[in-house]
């Protein structure tokens, strides 16, 4: 840890460098500064499982509420054995510049449990489920925070978490979560939301620098709740896709991965491992793959000061929150690689998300196509506002999403005072 308190490395770090750096390029003062660097809230719990041999063990569980000034907090809840309380803090700040750089009424918060989804059983999963609920309880609400699905978390895990704060409260409160199923008040179209945001904006950043998807390649590392999908889109929009990757393994081909066949056997298989008609690739060669477009839609910090120099892609677009670190945006920077930062590049996911908040109150569902061309409305607005600040201050897209996403944060906080 620095004198500060703030880590020397990682997440957290990489998330309050963009803040102090945009800071110092809007000119705010140090109080400002620290009142967006510093979560509103933030609450630890115990999270005990009885397993299904009756034996006990206990997880540590997060919720962090960076932001209130632009309404109620949101962002997801994962499962993941290496989560740590500043993962948290630093996915709730990207969250509340996110809502803000797409003009969604929202601040931003995250939460987490350190536990491996693989290791359990589907019932012991909706134990942990629901024990987390309620202990975080007292800090959720359709007005207050709305958890939504991230790693190791589904609509599934919505539902329960959905009926648990329902049960505690005497009633059903749809709105209390996003990203449920359809059947219990969840939004067509918000399952592939983020994939298809992050589609979009990769044929928008394509266009922007003269490429055309039909004669263009891409790599995508991660197959699941991003990546697969944004594969898809991808590849239906005439990119060539030729390599994607898991936690257990690589493919690759030149000509191109059939998306759908390989889907089929990563729902048979587990992994995209061993798929037939492609070649094995060590997962960690996907990111230096000579392609023109590179999509790390997995976890956070895996474009390293390690490999940033050997990055052939021309575009990274960031299906992932935070897989980017400081050094290695600074070396792609040098190289003239474009990088369109996860507030922008993954922001499809809080839209629908909105949209089925909205939903929601409205006691009304709107149809998918409805929810598709409000969602590329809005990405595209955002697209646009970030590319003419970019260039009207010579900086490059992260800083430019940051900026804007901090300054309408900040405009909200000015306006509504300083309590008390």
């Amino acid at each position: 840890m620095t004198r500060s308190g703030h880590p020397k490395q990682g997440p957290l770090a990489d998330a309050l460098a963009q803040l102090a750096a945009t800071v110092e390029h809007l000119g705010y003062d140090e109080g400002m500064h620290q009142m967006l660097a510093t979560a509103r809230r933030e609450m630890q719990v115990s999270v005990p499982l009885r397993r299904d041999d009756d034996s006990v063990v206990v997880y540590s569980g997060y919720r962090v509420q960076h932001n209130f000034s632009r309404g109620p907090a949101k962002g997801g809840l994962r499962f993941a054995s290496n989560v740590d309380l500043d993962e948290i803090r630093a996915l709730a700040m990207w969250m509340t510049w996110k809502c803000a750089l797409v003009d969604v009424p929202y601040g931003g918060a995250k939460g987490g449990v350190a536990i491996e989804p693989r290791d359990h059983s589907n019932r012991e999963l909706e134990r942990v489920t629901r024990r987390y609920t309620s202990e975080i309880s007292p800090i959720i609400g359709p007005e207050v925070d709305i958890p939504a699905p991230d790693i190791g978390t589904n609509e599934q895990t919505m539902a329960w978490m959905m009926d648990t704060y329902s049960a505690l409260v005497g009633h059903t409160v749809q709105g209390v979560v996003t990203g449920k199923p359809v059947g219990l008040g969840g939004s067509r179209g918000r399952a592939t939301a983020t994939s298809r945001g992050a589609a979009h904006i990769a044929m928008l950043a394509m266009a922007a620098h003269g490429m055309q998807p039909e004669k263009s390649t891409a790599a995508v590392q991660g197959f699941g709740k991003v990546g697969r999908d944004a594969a898809r889109f991808l590849s239906q929009s005439g990119v060539t896709v030729r390599a994607v990757s898991d936690v257990d393994g690589a493919v690759y081909s030149a000509a191109g991965l059939d998306i759908i066949h390989l889907g089929a056997h990563v729902d048979r298989t587990g992994s995209v491992a061993g798929f037939e008609g492609a070649e094995a690739l060590d997962p960690a060669d996907l990111i230096t793959l000579d392609v023109d477009v590179l999509v790390p839609a997995a976890v956070e910090g895996v474009v390293t000061a390690d490999n940033a120099a050997n990055v052939r892609a021309r575009i990274v677009i960031e299906g992932a929150n935070g897989p980017t670190t400081k050094e290695a945006d600074a070396i792609l920077m040098e190289r003239d690689v474009v990088v369109v930062p996860d507030i922008l590049a993954n922001a499809g996911g809080v839209i629908v998300s909105y949209f089925e908040w909205v939903q929601a109150h409205q006691a009304y569902q709107w149809s998918e196509r409805e929810v598709n061309d409000r969602l590329e409305e809005r990405l595209t607005a955002a697209w646009h506002d970030v590319i003419q600040y970019a260039s009207a201050h010579g900086l490059t897209y992260r800083a430019a999403a940051t900026a804007i996403a901090v300054r309408r944060v900040t405009e909200a906080h000015r306006q509504r005072g300083l309590y008390p």
